[in-house]
């Protein structure tokens, strides 16, 4: 397995190769539907960092031009081309947000956030925020939509920042707490319970 796996990788790398030359823009995975290859014995970790043989990869044009081809099917993750797909595991989510920045616009305010492969991604109805519950801290945990089912988590500072941008509204006839971008409102939590740790 490993060595198909490793020959998954050169093959990817190679025709990643070929797309970046070209430079027409993302890649269209969401049309590709080659064979499956096998799993590569790569994976990407919570804080973002992408493994491979489990090494970190420490070049982030090669981890930017994976993501390009990351594709999401169901709960399960892959590298695709037009010729092979290859599993890959993903801790949490594969991207993260690493920074924000705030525009005014004439419908209010606007969201962007850079992801750790630098995308910038407007939050907005095609880029919505979710807050999860996390799991023994009774906190939450915020994501933003990049593309094709795929989120980028955002870091806790961030997320202090929206907290900071945070509104009331009625939501389902239930007072919400959550933040607005693009004249959209993405609730966080109830109310009270908000009002609780003020």
């Amino acid at each position: 397995m490993a060595k198909a796996g490793q020959l998954g990788l050169e093959a990817i790398t190679d025709a990643l190769g070929k797309a970046e030359t070209e430079g027409k823009g993302p890649p269209p995975v969401e049309r590709w539907n080659p064979p499956f290859c096998g799993d590569l014995d790569m994976r990407i970790a919570a804080d973002g960092t992408w493994f491979y043989l489990k090494t970190p990869i420490g070049r982030p044009a090669l981890v930017k031009l994976f993501s390009s081809i990351l594709k999401r099917e169901g709960d399960k993750y892959f590298l695709v081309t037009p010729v092979e797909k290859c599993g890959i595991q993903v801790d949490d989510a594969p991207f993260l947000a690493v920074e924000l920045n705030v525009e005014q616009t004439t419908s209010g305010r606007l969201l962007k956030f850079r992801t750790n492969v630098d995308d910038w991604v407007p939050c907005g109805p095609s880029h919505a925020l979710r807050f999860e519950p996390e799991a023994g801290t009774g906190g939450l945990k915020p994501y933003l939509h990049v593309r094709r089912g795929l989120w980028a988590k955002v870091t806790r500072a961030l997320f202090f920042d929206l907290v900071e941008f945070g509104e009331e509204r009625e939501v389902a006839g239930r007072a919400m707490f959550g933040v607005t971008s693009m004249g959209e409102f993405f609730p966080m939590a109830p109310a009270e319970q908000v009002r609780e740790f003020a």
